[in-house]
């Protein structure tokens, strides 16, 4: 078993919740909108496989499987590379118009690359935080139209 990683964010989202889930709950048009997932493939109504990469030369297999879809949250259960749970919580913010976004994000990194970050720690803690800078980027984006 590798080492566990626990992420934390919260940024807001210039668009009503409703929006912003609708794009989050679409994930076979994530490589649209965020730079680094490369690739989504559908493996049925509640799995896909995706492939992530942020600024680290190493290419994350990932296989999700949908738990939670209700407007308020988006909880995804994770194998492959990683293994763990992501979760998007959604508020309304700025009297609706704005939606306040929070992860929560506990995984096990598996295989070669959980050996790697016994000492890459500081590394891979970067990574992830260049990877959801493009997240909530290229979130805003697309819900502005812009995406």
């Amino acid at each position: 078993m590798g080492p566990v990683f626990a992420f934390g964010g919260r940024w807001f989202v210039p668009a009503p919740p409703i929006a912003v889930h609708d794009v989050l709950v679409d994930l076979e048009h994530y490589p649209e909108w965020w730079p680094q997932v490369v690739a989504v493939a559908s493996l049925g109504p509640d799995d896909a496989r995706v492939l992530c990469r942020s600024v680290l030369p190493y290419t994350l297999d990932l296989v999700l499987h949908a738990t939670d879809r209700s407007p308020s949250r988006l909880e995804v259960g994770v194998s492959g590379d990683l293994s763990g749970s992501v979760r998007f919580t959604l508020a309304p913010a700025d009297g609706g118009r704005g939606t306040d976004l929070h992860l929560d994000q506990e995984v096990t990194v598996r295989g070669l690359l959980g050996l790697a970050s016994y000492a890459a720690r500081p590394v891979l803690r970067w990574n992830h935080h260049r990877m959801m800078a493009g997240c909530v980027a290229g979130l805003s984006a697309r819900v502005a139209g812009a995406g």
